[in-house]
């Protein structure tokens, strides 16, 4: 069985699928990434020391909003009822990096994963736009779906 492009018609254009048929199922998405920055950087982070304010609460909030805001950034999303996001930015000293984990959860018809990334994306660049001051060298990394559960394709679980 070879899988195909689900936004895609059959002329090759791109369109929005159509999930009105679909039943309304528990659908979950978890993203994750990381923020690579210098030693110093994360440490000014944890301190709470750079001068736009608390980088990880204004992250955190950014990917939350982001997550609400998907289909308006993703040309061919379907805007979701989102039920719940949780999003959270954990400074980790030892590697150097502040990281990012996003949890979406959704009872609808179609699956949640690109809120998940969307969240993760949005609140790195935030954390990067917070501390560019200091820091122009910091590298957004390993965005990554790492799990979902519900829908046709049921569950996915990263390596």
């Amino acid at each position: 069985m070879t899988k195909q492009l689900t936004h895609l018609d059959e002329s090759g254009r791109a369109r929005m699928v159509d999930v009105g048929h679909k039943p309304d199922t528990q659908r979950v998405a978890v993203a994750r990434g990381a923020v690579i920055m210098q030693p110093e950087t994360v440490q000014l982070i944890i301190e709470g020391n750079l001068k736009k304010g608390d980088v990880l609460a204004v992250a955190q909030l950014a990917g939350i909003m982001a997550a609400k805001r998907t289909s308006d950034l993703i040309p061919l999303c379907h805007p979701l009822a989102l039920n719940h996001v949780a999003v959270t930015c954990t400074p980790n000293p030892a590697e150097k990096r502040v990281d990012i984990e996003a949890t979406v959860r959704v009872q609808g018809k179609t699956g949640v994963e690109m809120e998940a990334l969307t969240a993760v994306s949005v609140a790195a660049l935030t954390i990067y736009d917070m501390a560019k001051a200091v820091d122009r060298g910091m590298r957004l990394t390993d965005i990554r779906l790492v799990a979902k559960e519900g829908g046709q394709s049921g569950s996915f679980e990263a390596d």
